[in-house]
Formats: C-alpha cells, structure tokens, sequence
C-alpha cells in the first residue's frame, strides 16, 4: 500500500477484478504502471492508494469473470468474498486491519465493530511495531471492547498469520504473549468466529479498518514532524 500524497494525479474510473475503482493515469492518460502494477483506490477522495496487477485492470464496462480454480487449498475455504458476507444482526461484527509504514515501522490498527443499529469505531497508534503485530492488536482491542460475552462475536480479518495462529492451529514462534491474551479474550465468549476475508477486494467494512489503521499512523507521524 503506498500513502504517499497524489493530490495532482490524474485517476479514472475503471475496473478491478469485481469492483469499480479509479486507477492512476501518466501524463499522456494512460494507465500508470510500474513494474507490472498499477495504482487503484476505492473512494476518489481517499489520500491512500493500492498496487495490484495491471492485468486485473478492465473497462468500465468489461464484466466478464474469470472462472475459479478448482484447486483450493483447505486453508482458504474459509475466505469471505465481498458477495458472501451477510451481517446477522443477532451477532456482534468486529472488522479488523493493522498497518505498518515499514516493518518494522509506525503501526497502527483500525477496528469498526457493528452491532443492530449500534457502531463503534477505533483508529489507533501503536508505535513502533510489524504489520503482524498490528493485526493481532486490531483483533485484541476489539475483543476489549466487545462486553456482551453472551453474544456471538464474529471478527473478520484479511491477515493470514492472524487467522492461522487464532483458528487453525498455527504455532506462535513470534508474539507469543499477544497471541496467548488474544486465545484467552476469546474463550471468555460463549460463540466467537474468526472469518478470513479477502483483503482490498471491495468489502466496506474492511476498507473502513484499514483506513482507520493508516490514519492513525498518518496522524501520529504528523504530530512529530
């Protein structure tokens, strides 16, 4: 993910994989590529933006959907696609994302946490540390703030060393402590899910946490400057 200012770029409005998104131009109006990758956002005024392949890019009007690979691994049958996420409204939803200008670097994590008509953001700087440790400590803060332990808690999360330590059995070799206090926050719920969902790929709540997460770097990093 690059944050860097584009005020003065140029962007149209095109195509990524299922999503509508703008992509950055070259001083010609053509598509920016460096290195195979060109640079897309979500929201035309989002001061952040994203590398991906250029070959995912399409016009506007391309819908056309390449087919699923049948060989999956077991490890992604868990993975949540924009289209699949329905929000029960009897359960607690905690979106997740950490952020990491280096990493090491200035971390940050981002937590937006639903509940029925009930919202509840969190944008926070955590100092210095990886981008694995931001997505542990997303997930941990939004278990502190979950107080209802009789609800079920459903907490999504695009890191796969997150959901592999948390739901698959991983053995922590790093972080071994933050780990262990996530485990024991999470059995004090009497039903909590961790969902892997796909990162960048349209989903709005995720896309919420992650920009919670780089603002709060942002904002940290201006603070010392």
């Amino acid at each position: 993910m690059d944050s860097t200012d584009t005020t003065s770029q140029e962007w149209t409005r095109m195509r990524f994989k299922r999503h509508k998104v703008w992509v950055a131009l070259d001083a010609c109006g053509n598509i920016r590529i460096d290195k195979g990758k060109a640079l897309i956002k979500y929201q035309q005024d989002q001061n952040y933006e994203y590398q991906v392949h250029s070959s995912d890019i399409r016009p506007l009007d391309d819908t056309a959907q390449s087919a699923p690979s049948r060989n999956v691994h077991k490890r992604d049958r868990m993975t949540v696609s924009a289209p699949d996420i329905t929000l029960d409204e009897d359960c607690i939803h905690i979106f997740t994302d950490g952020a990491s200008s280096g990493n090491p670097g200035p971390s940050g994590i981002g937590v937006l946490m639903r509940y029925r008509e009930h919202e509840k953001e969190i944008s926070r700087y955590i100092g210095m540390g990886t981008n694995n440790i931001a997505e542990l400590e997303a997930i941990r803060a939004g278990l502190l703030e979950a107080k209802r332990y009789d609800i079920p808690v459903r907490i999504y999360t695009d890191s796969s060393y997150a959901h592999g330590l948390l739901s698959l059995g991983w053995k922590a070799r790093k972080n071994i402590e933050l780990v262990h206090e996530i485990q024991m926050l999470i059995k004090r719920f009497k039903n909590v899910k961790l969902i892997k969902v796909k990162g960048h790929c349209g989903i709005e709540e995720n896309e919420k946490a992650d920009k919670l997460a780089t603002s709060a770097i942002q904002t940290a990093l201006k603070k010392t400057s």
